[in-house]
């Protein structure tokens, strides 16, 4: 890498982090608008890497995160605005199936499949990470675990990739992502469960929910990785998009935390 693109990576990197971090620990209306427009760009950046023809995926993902944050966050206080947003998410998902009525002429059954796809893939892991900052006592106790999350997905990509790098030798699955290795896997999972229980310390969570979530993100964000990896080498492309100068797309850099996120989601919720 040239010092031109490692200065470009950097800053743009350095960009990137400052605007997720702000988006994340200013309030919780920026917290929510972050991810609903990192959902726009990443749906933008899936649909076109899978040539998806069906624009009414926009309309059901806006529907699906804006009721949901509503139902959770006023319905008790309106009542009947839920109730509307209810029967509008409802009716919402039957439109690609109309719409391929008047719209699409070949290709019907991979058109509605590529616009559901985008939807459980994209839609409802930001939909969730959302709904993250419902589950706390106070939004200013989620912030710094959704906060954590990233840091520990970030963690577990570094040093997989630095050990994996140095000392891989086994592929982890070579069909998918020829330098992924098992050496690579275990030494981000080591590092990512010794970071997690110096974040414990600092957080209301305790350390053996710190250890469970630094699993959950140590193989369902490799997974997220090579699932990303596997739409790109499919659709016969490279990067996502080029929205960020020298890292590719929003989906490039989100991919592990798109799939990391149901899986917390749950686990907090079970846990309360």
């Amino acid at each position: 890498m040239s010092v031109s693109n490692f200065t470009k990576r950097l800053i743009f990197g350095a960009l990137y982090i400052g605007v997720l971090g702000f988006g994340i620990l200013y309030n919780e209306s920026t917290y929510i608008g972050l991810f609903f427009i990192l959902m726009l760009l990443s749906l933008y950046e899936f649909t076109k890497m899978l040539k998806a023809k069906c624009g009414a995926v926009y309309l059901i993902s806006a529907l699906f995160f804006i009721t949901l944050v509503f139902v959770m966050k006023y319905e008790f206080q309106y009542p009947q605005q839920a109730l509307y947003l209810k029967i509008g998410l409802f009716v919402s998902f039957f439109i690609p199936f109309i719409s391929t009525l008047f719209f699409v002429k070949e290709d019907v059954i991979k058109t509605i499949s590529k616009a559901y796809l985008s939807i459980a893939y994209i839609a409802i892991p930001f939909t969730l990470l959302a709904l993250l900052s419902f589950l706390g006592e106070s939004f200013e106790q989620i912030k710094w675990v959704v906060l954590g999350i990233l840091v520990l997905i970030w963690t577990n990509d570094s040093f997989a990739y630095l050990v994996g790098k140095n000392f891989g030798k086994t592929k982890l699955l070579e069909r998918i992502s020829p330098n992924k290795t098992i050496e690579g896997f275990f030494g981000g999972m080591f590092f990512t469960f010794v970071l997690s229980y110096f974040i414990a310390k600092y957080s209301y969570l305790s350390i053996t929910n710190w250890l469970i979530i630094a699993l959950l993100v140590s193989v369902f964000g490799v997974l997220g990785d090579l699932i990303e990896s596997m739409f790109k080498r499919n659709t016969g492309v490279k990067d996502s998009s080029n929205f960020i100068p020298g890292h590719g797309g929003f989906l490039d850099r989100l991919d592990s935390l798109i799939f990391v996120a149901p899986f917390v989601f749950v686990y907090l919720l079970i846990v309360g």
